[in-house]
């Protein structure tokens, strides 16, 4: 799982400093990295700005938009700012708690919207967590407006009360529901062409969006997304596992995760430590120490080549000869995820967590090389590091259906992934309907267009612009 610290569901947490484990977030691993979703765009702004002296369409000023957003039924203007001369609007807009029942219960969900221009195209970005920060890559490339959502039951974007509570309300299909209903609204203001992107857990989202609502987006562009079509065959991961970097640097990365369990004696009163120091505790989650302890240690190699590179290989001290020391002290710096209680509740990362024990799965790895040193067999999955009101069944129909509907019927989709991403290991494959897919070589779960060699993004570059119908 990986969070903050970098793990197999830290795969949202890159993103968002939440943690992901095997194809979802844990709580430390992957959770703060920035990935190739907001990095700088390669290729010059598409649409340019009317030129000095050009009379200002009276109907596009800033409180000319102001106005019409105020008139769509629901969706209230908290605030107005100015980023890089154009209004940045901070946004509710009232959701159902459950589209199938519109008229029950509803939450407020927060969004902005930079606004350039009426006749720009607008990039609807989603980081599948809390409300996003930042431009993304892809309003960089095409100068375009950008509407970023919260996800549902993330940050504050969560009902109140005892629906609040109803997990079984997180769902892919109710977020794409949300995020059709704020693209149709806002969709009477901004004219242009619409893209959906995001990174990681946010290129699931815009992917599932599209899939569902196949005609509110005019392309995806997703990032690193994650595809786990099958949650009971890792073959992937295990495979990703076996090949990345060279077989000494695989070699070594396992024998200090191995020495890291064998040496829990020792190692463990450190961890215990810190975490007393820290003021982490684990009693709502995963229980004890020594069981967090060793989940932190599981998601060590996934967090490693998430955020790291090969170039990283020659720091892994040798597992034998370390003291205690510098195992755990370069363990700590090099993807120990700790998941904690303050972490992983209905305030943290905890609905990541839900989503991967219910729809999104997650990379149960079988960590051949740990045989006879684990306590715990069966500790590395979410509903290990959940509250015991959010653990859920898992079920992966929705997830095969979206699998299935990408390589056979998605139109305008592009897929960009890392070389050396485990969050990559298990991808969509888009089908011949215009849609494309790209592997960055060497990259990690920062993977961008930037990075891939220049004949392949220039053709990306002007696959997006022919797209968004920009220069």
């Amino acid at each position: 799982m990986r969070n903050k610290g970098i793990s197999a569901l830290a795969c949202a947490a890159l993103i968002t400093g939440a943690a992901v484990f095997g194809g979802a977030a844990p709580a430390a691993a992957r959770a703060t990295a920035a990935t190739g979703e907001t990095g700088a765009a390669s290729g010059e702004a598409g649409a340019k700005a009317k030129a000095p002296g050009a009379k200002a369409d009276q109907s596009d000023t800033a409180d000319a938009v102001r106005e019409r957003l105020e008139k769509i039924p629901g969706m209230k203007v908290v605030s107005v700012a100015e980023k890089e001369g154009h209004p940045l609007y901070t946004l509710t807009y009232v959701q159902p708690v459950d589209h199938r029942k519109p008229g029950g219960a509803t939450f407020t969900q927060r969004a902005t919207l930079w606004h350039k221009s009426t006749d720009k195209p607008t990039v609807l970005y989603t980081s599948g967590y809390t409300l996003p920060g930042g431009t993304a890559s892809l309003t960089k490339l095409i100068d375009a407006n950008q509407v970023s959502v919260e996800h549902r039951y993330f940050g504050q974007s969560r009902p109140s009360g005892a629906a609040g509570d109803d997990w079984s309300k997180l769902t892919v299909q109710q977020e794409a529901a949300d995020e059709h209903r704020l693209t149709r609204a806002l969709r009477t203001i901004e004219k242009g062409k619409w893209l959906g992107t995001g990174a990681s857990k946010g290129g699931m989202t815009a992917t599932y969006h599209e899939r569902f609502y196949p005609d509110d987006l005019d392309a995806v562009v997703a990032f690193v997304a994650p595809n786990d079509a099958n949650n009971r065959d890792d073959s992937g991961y295990e495979r990703f596992f076996e090949t990345v970097g060279t077989k000494e640097c695989r070699d070594a990365l396992n024998a200090v995760q191995r020495e890291m369990l064998v040496r829990r004696a020792t190692l463990l009163p450190k961890f215990e430590a810190d975490a007393k120091a820290n003021g982490d505790t684990f009693e709502e989650t995963l229980g004890t120490t020594d069981r967090a302890y060793e989940f932190a240690v599981l998601d060590q190699v996934w967090n490693f080549w998430q955020s790291g590179t090969a170039a990283d290989c020659p720091t892994v001290p040798d597992a034998k000869k370390a003291t205690d020391d510098q195992l755990y002290g370069w363990s700590k710096e090099h993807g120990l995820s700790v998941y904690r209680d303050e972490d992983l509740g209905t305030n943290g990362s905890g609905p990541y967590y839900r989503q991967a024990a219910t729809q999104l799965g997650w990379a149960d790895l079988k960590f051949k090389h740990l045989k006879g040193v684990r306590h715990y067999p069966d500790l590395y999955q979410p509903n290990s590091v959940l509250p015991a009101a959010m653990r859920g069944t898992y079920g992966n129909r929705t997830v095969a259906d979206v699998d299935r509907w990408v390589k056979s019927r998605g139109e305008r989709m592009m897929f960009v992934y890392g070389q050396n991403d485990p969050w990559s290991a298990e991808r969509f494959t888009p089908s011949r309907r215009d849609s494309y897919r790209y592997v960055v070589p060497g990259a990690n779960h920062g993977a961008s267009i930037a990075k891939l060699p220049e004949a392949e993004r220039t053709k990306a570059v002007a696959t997006i612009k022919r797209w968004a119908n920009v220069k």
